[in-house]
């Protein structure tokens, strides 16, 4: 952030230039803006400009943003304010980071603690709740994979996979032959696929939901966010569980 009696020049396809003193803000994603006193409305920006160059000699600043052919320069003789401020990302507050005490905020679907700014993801549907993993101090989340399970934030504390293989491994047949469906995990999520691979490559996404029926195909129905579902999703749905629905209704 700086501020200054500046002469702005703003050429694209046309060039503007106005006088005053003003306050240029530079935002994280290099977005700059002029803003004089007349309120919300900036003066002149340029938006995510390609580049951003700050100068000063002491007593003034220039600041020159361009994008393409679009120049934004602002030009301050005599500087009365010059900072640079921390920004972090902003969220839904959910705990303490247990390594440094800052504050953990849900964000983008990942928890970030604002001060080390470490950063942990979130399994596909996943809440933060409020109670606290006994061998690490970070939150608890609750995530359905078939049934609800509360699990440490930190994947290699209580790895979701292990949760899921212990209630759900084995528990279905594969549809294409005599095989269980077993539960494996790849990086962020876990899936099902029959114990024959390779000779079966038959495999199934694992929900982020509650299995509540059996399809007339064999296979478990999961209620998700969408509604429910055959976990084969070619699958029509259109035996017992569709039946239980509409009976519901």
């Amino acid at each position: 952030m700086l501020a200054g009696d500046c002469e702005v020049t703003d050429r694209g396809d046309r060039t503007r230039t106005h006088r005053g003193r003003v306050v240029v803000l530079i935002k994280p994603d290099d977005t700059t803006l002029v803003h004089d006193a007349d309120g919300y409305q900036p003066v002149a920006w340029l938006t995510r400009p390609e580049s951003v160059v700050v100068e000063g000699d002491g007593d003034g600043f220039t600041v020159t943003a361009r994008d393409g052919s679009r120049r934004l320069r602002v030009v301050a003789a005599e500087a009365t304010a010059s900072r640079v401020l921390p920004v972090t990302e902003a969220g839904v507050p959910v705990g303490t980071c247990p390594d440094d005490g800052g504050p953990l905020v849900r964000s983008r679907g990942d928890v970030v603690c604002l001060d080390c700014e470490e950063r942990r993801g979130l399994p596909a549907g996943a809440s933060v709740t409020d109670a606290t993993c006994d061998d690490c101090g970070l939150p608890k989340i609750r995530v359905e994979r078939g049934e609800p399970f509360h699990l440490c934030l930190d994947p290699g504390c209580d790895p979701m996979a292990e949760a899921v293989s212990d209630r759900f491994d084995g528990v279905w047949d594969c549809p294409d032959c005599d095989g269980d469906l077993r539960v494996r995990s790849a990086p962020g999520r876990v899936y099902l696929g029959c114990e024959n691979y390779p000779d079966c490559e038959t495999t199934f996404s694992f929900p982020a939901g509650v299995v509540v029926d059996e399809c007339d195909c064999g296979l478990p129905v999961f209620e998700t966010a969408a509604g429910l579902g055959c976990l084969d999703g070619a699958c029509a749905l259109d035996g017992r569980a569709a039946r239980n629905e509409a009976d519901a209704e």
